[in-house]
């Protein structure tokens, strides 16, 4: 099972940006056979959201509504990491961000990490 480690949080100003990286402890992405990588936040107090997702297979992006056009999801596979760009960042964008995979269409993400936690000041 993979594992993944989540990185590059910070506290950014309103309408700042942060980039987000994403790899697998030990073994490459391309080991595991997946099916798809995903970015996950979670605000206190609430459940752990979509935020976006990459097919492996043809790359194919989905983005929740709240973070179209401002993050962007891709992966670097010579250097085995996955990315969420995040631009004109929000207030509300504040949040403790995971990466998960799944490695079937019809499973679930898992194989969350420890999180990297990005505050957003006003």
């Amino acid at each position: 099972q993979v594992q993944l480690v989540e990185s590059g949080g910070g506290l950014v100003q309103a309408g700042g940006s942060l980039r987000l990286s994403c790899v697998p402890s030990g073994r490459t992405f391309q080991v595991y056979g997946l099916y798809a990588m995903g970015w996950f936040r979670q605000a206190p107090g609430k459940e752990r959201e979509f935020v976006a997702a990459m097919t492996w297979i043809g790359s194919a992006t989905s983005y929740a509504d709240s973070v179209k056009g401002r993050f962007t999801i891709s992966r670097d596979n010579l250097n085995n990491i996955g990315y969420l760009q995040m631009n004109s960042l929000k207030p509300e964008d504040t949040a403790v961000y995971y990466c998960g995979v799944k490695v079937v269409k019809t499973s679930e993400f898992g194989s969350w990490g420890q999180g990297t936690q990005v505050t957003v000041s006003s």
